[in-house]
């Protein structure tokens, strides 16, 4: 069941525009830059994109093998995304854009309980939060699995989206060793939306632990299907 958006003392619903949370506005000036940046750098094909549901809270559910993953899924989702990103990108500039464009900065060190607030306000708002549930960039096969992932998406009572990220894996035309070559064609492969949960509502450990599992083998699936589908 999904959650409704909380509700203030004063009956004021709470948005990702109040003060405590990232700005719905903001990630929404990102998607636009990111659609130019992404356009302008790559060649995206998206497929998939109708699955998404169009309003309400959701969770994509991202790959990470390249540093371009969450600009690449910013720029072209259909809705405006509220990544969780490192507090090491929040660094000068880049920082102040980044919390700008509504993104919500973490400390892995730990748990960082206003960064698990602040995601848990995107969805309680209806918005759209995006995880690379890896927790790094790695080789991007949803190989080993964090329970950020399923926390939040039973803590938010929303639905997961897979989203597959492939660029080219070869050297040539690369200028940045962490980027896939400049005009390549990028694929982005968004998957039927899930529950992580059995439908029992249970929030334990056991049930985290067994909603982690469900979900790895979902998205492992959707890199499969979209690595067939897209030929990568």
């Amino acid at each position: 069941m999904r959650r409704h958006p909380r509700r203030g003392e004063a009956g004021r619903q709470v948005t990702s525009d109040s003060p405590s949370g990232p700005s719905r506005r903001g990630a929404e000036i990102g998607r636009r830059i990111g659609v130019g940046l992404m356009y302008g750098l790559w060649k995206p094909r998206v497929l998939g994109a109708w699955r998404v549901p169009a309003s309400g809270p959701v969770i994509f559910a991202v790959n990470h093998a390249h540093n371009v993953d969450g600009p690449m899924v910013m720029g072209v989702a259909p809705r405006p995304t509220h990544f969780l990103i490192k507090q090491e990108a929040f660094v000068g500039p880049l920082g102040t854009f980044l919390e700008g464009i509504g993104q919500v900065k973490v400390d892995r060190s730990g748990t960082d309980r206003t960064a698990v607030t602040r995601a848990l306000g995107v969805l309680a708002a209806g918005g759209a939060l995006g995880i690379f549930p890896e927790g790094t960039r790695g080789d991007g096969d949803f190989a080993s699995l964090r329970a950020g992932l399923a926390y939040f998406a039973l803590r938010g009572g929303a639905p997961i989206v897979p989203v597959a990220v492939l660029g080219s894996t070869d050297g040539r035309g690369r200028l940045i060793k962490k980027l896939p070559p400049l005009r390549s064609r990028v694929d982005v492969v968004f998957g039927d939306p899930f529950e992580a949960g059995d439908g029992s509502g249970g929030r334990t450990r056991t049930a985290l632990d067994a909603a982690t599992v469900r979900i790895q083998e979902r998205l492992t699936t959707h890199l499969a299907n979209a690595r067939r589908l897209t030929g990568r």
